[in-house]
C-alpha cells in the first residue's frame, strides 16, 4: 500500500480525538492505524476499551497500526502481517472523498482467524476498489485469543466483542469526516469476522450502530459462562497463575498466548473432530449481559429483524482438511468415518441420504470434507436463514461461492475474499486463486456487495418461509444464477 499522491495535499481529517493525516493513492484517500481506543496496556490490560485521549498534534495515518496478532500463525490462507506496538485497537479507512457532506455508504469489515489470529493489515482487505465504487471501507482490529475472549474472574467478559462495539461507536462519531454516512453502515466479515457480524446482529446493545450485514462463511456458536470459566481456569493452570487480572498481568503477552495455544487448534482431522464435538474454545460468550442469549435464539426472537442480511459460504470451506487422509478415506465407508467424527446414528443416516449424489460423484474424501464444511459453516446459513425467514421484516439473501481454485482443487475457505474486495492482483492471491483469477467473478461478487452497501438490497430472490434460493457465484457464469437447493445437504446438521 505505497503512497501514490495524485493530489496536491495529503488528506487531513478532524476526528473527536484530534487531526489525522492520510495519503492519496490515485482517487482513494487512505488512512491507516487510527486509534479507536486507548492502548490496552498497563491498567487497561484485560479491561473494556476506553475512548482515545485527544491529541493536539496531527496523527500520522500513513502506515499500518499495531496489530493484536503477534507473529505469523499459519491458521488462515490470507497474508495477514503482524505489526508491533502497543496501540493495537485501530482502524484503517479507504474513501474517495473527505467531504463531510458526501454521505457515502460505509462498510465496516472484521477479519477472520478463529478469534485467535488475523490482521486488518492484510493487502486482501484493501478497500480501494470499494472507494472507486463510492463506498467508504473501514477495517478494524480487535483483541484476539485469551486477551480478547478468555474468562478472567474479575475482568469484563467479551473484551473482543466490546472492541467491535467501540470501533463501531468510533465510526458513528467520526465517519462523516471521511465522507461516510453513519446511518448507512453495513457490517461485514469473513469466517470469525462473519461470526462477529452475526453476533452483533443478535445483540440488542449493537442495534443502533449499523443498518445492514454481510456475513461470509460465518462461524457461530454459543459458548456458555460455565464453559468459558472452565476453559479459563484450564488456561490459568497451564500458565501457572491465578485466574485473575493480577495473575494474568504477571505474564507477558507471549506467555499468555503460549498458555492458551496448546489447548486450542484445528489443523487436521483430529482437531476438526474436537471442534465439531465441543465447538471453539475462545469466542463470544453468552454472558447474560452484553450477549443475553445465543445468537440464533436472539434472531428467532426478532433481534436485528430490521437489518437486511446477506450470508453464504464457499462450497468446500474446510474440505481441504481431508487432503492428507485421501489414501485411506477412499477405502472406508462414509458412515464409519462420520461415526468416528461423532455424528449420531439418526443424523448420520439423514446426512448420508441428503449427500448421496455428492458421495457417488466425488467419492468418500469429498463427502467427508463436505461434512466438515457443513458442520462448521454451511449449516449456519440454514439455521439463520430459517429463523430470519420466519421473522416478520427480516430480509435475508443467501449465496454460494462455487468456483473451484485451479491450484487448490476446492472452493475453499478464504477463496472468496479477494473477489469480495476486488483485489485479484494483491499479494498472495495467486497462491489460492491461481495466476489468472476470473475478473468477471470479482465483478459479480464485489458488485453485489457494492449494491448492498448502497441499497441494502440484493438483486436476487430472498429466503422465505417456503423457499431458500441462493445466488450462485462462479465462473463461467451459470445459465441459472439461483440455486433453490444450495444448502439442502446441510439441513440434517441444522
Amino acid at each position: 500500500m505505497g503512497a501514490q499522491n495524485d493530489h496536491v495535499e495529503q488528506p487531513l481529517v478532524l476526528t473527536d480525538a484530534g487531526r489525522v493525516r492520510g495519503f492519496w493513492r490515485g482517487e482513494c484517500a487512505t488512512f491507516l492505524g487510527i486509534p479507536y481506543a486507548r492502548p490496552p496496556r498497563g491498567a487497561l490490560r484485560f479491561q473494556a476499551p476506553m475512548r482515545p485521549e485527544y491529541r493536539e498534534d496531527i496523527y500520522d495515518a500513513t502506515r499500518q497500526g499495531a496489530t493484536p496478532q503477534r507473529g505469523a500463525t499459519g491458521i488462515t490462507l490470507i497474508p495477514e502481517p503482524s505489526v508491533p506496538g502497543p496501540s493495537t485497537l485501530n482502524v484503517n479507512i479507504f474513501t474517495p472523498t473527505t467531504d463531510p457532506h458526501a454521505a457515502l455508504p460505509v462498510i465496516v469489515y472484521f477479519h477472520g482467524g478463529a478469534y485467535v489470529s488475523g490482521s486488518p493489515a492484510s493487502p486482501w482487505y484493501d478497500g480501494r476498489s470499494f472507494a472507486r465504487d463510492g463506498v467508504v471501507v473501514v477495517t478494524a482490529s480487535y483483541r484476539l485469543g485469551f486477551d480478547g475472549f478468555g474468562w478472567i474472574a474479575d475482568a469484563p467478559s467479551n473484551r473482543g466483542v466490546r472492541d467491535w462495539l467501540a470501533a463501531l461507536e468510533w465510526v458513528q462519531r467520526n465517519i462523516r469526516g471521511f465522507g461516510g454516512d453513519p446511518a448507512q453502515v453495513t457490517i461485514a466479515g469473513q469466517s470469525a469476522g462473519a461470526g462477529a457480524v452475526v453476533t452483533l446482529l443478535g445483540m440488542p446493545a449493537a442495534q443502533h450502530l449499523f443498518a445492514g450485514a454481510w456475513a461470509m462463511s460465518a462461524t457461530i456458536g454459543a459458548i456458555m459462562p460455565d464453559e468459558a470459566e472452565r476453559f479459563g481456569r484450564m488456561v490459568a493452570q497451564e500458565g501457572g497463575v491465578e485466574p485473575t487480572v493480577a495473575g494474568w498481568r504477571s505474564l507477558t503477552e507471549k506467555q499468555v498466548r503460549l498458555a492458551a495455544q496448546d489447548l486450542i487448534g484445528m489443523h487436521d482431522l483430529h482437531g476438526a473432530q474436537a471442534v465439531l464435538s465441543g465447538g471453539l474454545r475462545l469466542g463470544p460468550v453468552v454472558d447474560g449481559d452484553l450477549i443475553p442469549e445465543p445468537t440464533v435464539r436472539a434472531l428467532a426472537n426478532g433481534v436485528g429483524s430490521d437489518k437486511p442480511l446477506v450470508l453464504g459460504t464457499t462450497d468446500d470451506e474446510f474440505s481441504m482438511i481431508v487432503d492428507d487422509y485421501r489414501k485411506w478415506l477412499r477405502w472406508l465407508p462414509a458412515g464409519l468415518v462420520l461415526a468416528v467424527l461423532g455424528l449420531p446414528w439418526k443424523r448420520r443416516r439423514a446426512y448420508l441420504r441428503a449427500n448421496a449424489e455428492l458421495r457417488r460423484e466425488r467419492g468418500v474424501p469429498a463427502a467427508i470434507g463436505r461434512f466438515v464444511t457443513d458442520a462448521l459453516f454451511r449449516r449456519h446459513v440454514v439455521r439463520i436463514g430459517r429463523v430470519r425467514s420466519a421473522t416478520a421484516g427480516a430480509r435475508t439473501w443467501a449465496y454460494r461461492f462455487e468456483w473451484v481454485s485451479p491450484v487448490r482443487g476446492w472452493s475453499l475457505h478464504c477463496l472468496d475474499v479477494p473477489f469480495f474486495f476486488d483485489v485479484l492482483d494483491a499479494e498472495g492471491v495467486e497462491m489460492i486463486a491461481g495466476e489468472d483469477p476470473p475478473q468477471d467473478l470479482a465483478d459479480d461478487v464485489h458488485g453485489a456487495a457494492v449494491r448492498f452497501a448502497h441499497e441494502h438490497a440484493a438483486d436476487w430472490s430472498p429466503w422465505t418461509a417456503g423457499s431458500a434460493p441462493s445466488r450462485v457465484f462462479t465462473h463461467p457464469r451459470p445459465a441459472s444464477r439461483e440455486d433453490l437447493h444450495a444448502y439442502d445437504g446441510a439441513i440434517p446438521l441444522a
